[in-house]
């Protein structure tokens, strides 16, 4: 799929992304493809998309920014990567809930002279997501922007009625788990800044992280989380939402945490990109005692990390049993206004 020239008007741009949607969303007959768990009744070309949802399910919906200079800069992540990240991070959002994506809205902001060729490369990212993930992207907005990109992605899902994991159903006594392993995310990017060329294939948990659909399904259906989240912000900011939300505390054993191994020679990544590095879209979740969680669903590591405690305060306890204080150091917004 390439497109030679930049679209004269809000109208082509819109006739493009459609005739892409449509090419990589339909099956060899040339019919629009059905979600998983809904039906796309009306998707791009009306004021509104209509989505049939099967009865007995609650809708989730999510939406995420991603800001150029601010979660992606342009001359470090190819326009591929932007588009699979902005997907990324609502589809995870869907994830953390237990729930099965159904359908994506993408609103695009432009700068007038934006290449072409880039927004080309950021459908596509988008796109191929969306086909791996067997979701739609049924339809949003385009603008011009007057400085950077700006992308606005909305994600419906839904669960049986009543059965989503929450962040608020931790229980003193239970255990916390984390699927695959952090810091790879937060370590690429310190690469980045220390202005070094990194080849995406090389880091694609930064790049093209895979959001745990799958594993979040499997929780919820199994019964396993008690309260889950996915790790956008870092494992210290992630837990402390659920403790704030459940009204409890927790205790993380510093030698239990899963660190990235990466370089050459391979080695793990510092203990700090592990506890507060972000965008890994890792499931963090709580289980009680008593249900026997596995190591690992569909070939994704899920390792024991510490426990759930009546106290409202985070600790992190060495190997020698000593605690101290695991306060919030992930990403969060205007934390410096």
């Amino acid at each position: 799929m390439m497109f030679l020239a930049l679209p004269k008007s809000e109208r082509a741009l819109i006739s493009k992304i459609r005739g892409a949607a449509r090419t990589r969303q339909s099956d060899p007959s040339g019919r629009s493809r059905s979600p998983r768990n809904g039906r796309l009744v009306t998707g791009i070309g009306d004021d509104c998309a209509v989505l049939r949802l099967r009865a007995g399910h609650d809708l989730l919906t999510t939406t995420d920014f991603s800001l150029e200079d601010v979660h992606f800069r342009r001359k470090w992540h190819p326009p591929e990567s932007v588009g699979h990240r902005c997907l990324a991070r609502g589809l995870s959002d869907i994830a953390a809930m237990g729930g099965d994506p159904a359908a994506a809205f993408l609103s695009l902001a432009l700068p007038a002279k934006l290449p072409q060729s880039w927004v080309d490369g950021f459908i596509r990212g988008v796109l191929k997501l969306a086909h791996d993930s067997r979701i739609l992207l049924a339809g949003g907005d385009t603008a011009q922007s007057p400085s950077g990109v700006l992308a606005d992605i909305v994600v419906l899902g839904s669960v049986r009625r009543g059965t989503a994991v929450l962040r608020s159903g931790a229980r003193p006594g239970d255990r916390i788990y984390v699927t695959g392993t952090l810091g790879a995310a937060a370590a690429a990017l310190n690469l980045l800044f220390a202005k070094r060329k990194l080849a995406p294939r090389q880091f694609p948990k930064h790049f093209f992280p895979q959001p745990r659909i799958h594993q979040g399904r499997v929780l919820r259906a199994k019964k396993l989380a008690s309260s889950m989240i996915d790790i956008s912000d870092g494992l210290s900011t992630d837990l402390s939402h659920i403790c704030e939300e459940s009204r409890v505390g927790a205790e993380i054993w510093e030698d239990a945490i899963p660190r990235a191994i990466i370089g050459h020679p391979a080695r793990p990544v510092a203990l700090q990109l592990a506890l507060h590095g972000g965008d890994e879209y890792e499931l963090l979740f709580t289980s009680r005692p008593n249900r026997p969680v596995p190591s690992a669903t569909s070939g994704v590591p899920i390792t024991c990390i510490g426990q759930i405690t009546r106290s409202t305060k985070i600790f992190l306890v060495d190997s020698l049993g000593q605690k101290s204080a695991l306060r919030p150091g992930g990403w969060e917004h205007f934390r410096n206004q």
